[in-house]
């Protein structure tokens, strides 16, 4: 195991959202946006969380992943009986980096058969999509109270939840993960979703990670 503490950069990409660098510091990797900590393969538990939890007592479901994040997700979604993933990624960046220098830090990946990744905005290829998905996933910027990139903060919105409600088969699950609380975004699932649990995972610094799961 390496003690060495100093990050080293692995890749940069500039993106049209900007800068995007995947980092080693010590055996962990680091996904930095424009200076802005994103994610990391230290603890994946909140984000197999967010996947478990839409998927609990369902077989051969259908997923879809709103961001691929370091892997953590889509590993957990192919420890589960599914019969597709599909994963939206606004980023190829992540996608590369998934099949690479991040390949090691999950067992399932991106070569899965049952993996069909798209590159795109979530917000744009949900329209494209069939309403036709068991469990959708949602991990995109921080959350819907810590954007990092403004645009996203319609997907969090009456609209944008409307949208993905729509993705969802009878007895669906929507499930998004957040870095903190929010209480007006909860109020607003719940306005759309007659069942909303809220499930938190302690962190070792700062508020608890946060996941919300609407049934449809």
């Amino acid at each position: 195991m390496s003690d060495d503490p100093r990050p080293v950069v692995v890749d940069r990409r500039v993106t049209p959202r900007g800068e995007l660098v995947l980092r080693r510091t010590g055996d962990a990797f680091e996904v930095i946006s424009n200076g802005t900590f994103l994610m990391d393969t230290r603890d994946g538990r909140s984000e197999r969380a967010l996947v478990a939890a839409a998927l609990e007592g369902m077989a051969g479901a259908r997923v879809l992943l709103g961001g691929l994040g370091v892997g953590f997700s889509l590993d957990e979604a192919l420890r589960q009986d599914v019969t597709e993933v599909v994963v939206v990624e606004v980023e190829p960046a992540v996608l590369d980096w998934a099949a690479g220098p991040l390949r090691g830090a999950v067992e399932h990946g991106l070569d899965d058969p049952r993996v069909q990744p798209v590159v795109g905005d979530i917000r744009e290829v949900m329209a494209r999509l069939d309403a036709s998905f068991d469990a959708v996933c949602l991990d995109v910027d921080n959350g819907p109270g810590w954007l990092v990139h403004d645009a996203n903060a319609s997907l969090y919105g009456a609209a944008g939840l409307e949208a993905l409600a729509r993705l969802l088969r009878p007895g669906g699950r929507l499930s998004v993960w957040s870095a903190q609380d929010d209480a007006e975004f909860e109020a607003r699932l719940r306005s759309i979703f007659a069942d909303v649990a809220v499930i938190r995972i302690p962190v070792p610094r700062g508020p608890d990670d946060v996941i919300y799961v609407a049934s449809a």
